[in-house]
């Protein structure tokens, strides 16, 4: 089984911000599959179940908000015996530029709260990362109001197939392994070259 874990945070105010962007790849991967998302009663997430060739998956969106991330999946993680390295975690990343993609197989928090968490509970930083750019904000916004301010129509019309290729280099991370995964999707998308 591989855990695939959108870090976001729950909340209507919160569903168009850059923050989000992990659970925008989750819902996508669950539509793939046509996989409903269930709020469960022993843990602090919704998710969903999936196969993809050959191996299950657990979609995860922690409902526990960005920074406490690490306590939903690492229970859940616990619970179906799933280590770090069979997970897959789907982040924001401000330091890459508004669409750009980059997989790692594993690595430190990059002063990012959700994965300080996720490494946090789980113990362990081995847990592949897509990290999904979103860039900074071109007037100087502070990180923060950047992060949590909704995408303008601009950006989600860039961040529209970007998201389609953070599911898709998910699923070769699944099928293919971390290390394809970062032949494949670490660098800019063809036809931006």
């Amino acid at each position: 089984m591989k855990i695939i874990v959108g870090l976001g945070n729950p909340g209507e105010q919160y569903a168009k911000t850059p923050h989000n962007i992990g659970f925008v790849v989750a819902d996508c991967l669950g539509k793939r599959f046509d996989a409903t998302f269930r709020r469960g009663l022993r843990f602090s997430a919704h998710t969903a179940s999936a196969r993809h060739a050959g191996t299950p998956l657990l979609l995860v969106k922690p409902r526990t908000y960005m920074n406490n991330s690490g306590l939903a999946v690492s229970k859940i993680a616990r619970y179906r015996k799933v280590s770090a390295a069979d997970t897959i975690v789907i982040v924001d990343d401000a330091d890459l530029p508004l669409g750009r993609l980059r997989v790692k197989a594993r690595g430190g928090t990059g002063g990012h709260r959700g994965l300080a968490s996720l490494i946090q509970h789980l113990g362990s930083d081995t847990f592949a990362r897509v990290r999904v750019g979103i860039g900074r904000d071109e007037r100087g916004e502070d990180l923060v109001d950047h992060v949590l301010t909704p995408f303008s129509e601009e950006e989600r019309r860039v961040m529209a197939p970007v998201v389609e290729r953070a599911a898709d280099a998910v699923l070769y991370i699944v099928e293919h392994g971390v290390d394809a995964a970062m032949n494949i999707f670490n660098g800019p998308p063809e036809g931006s070259r």
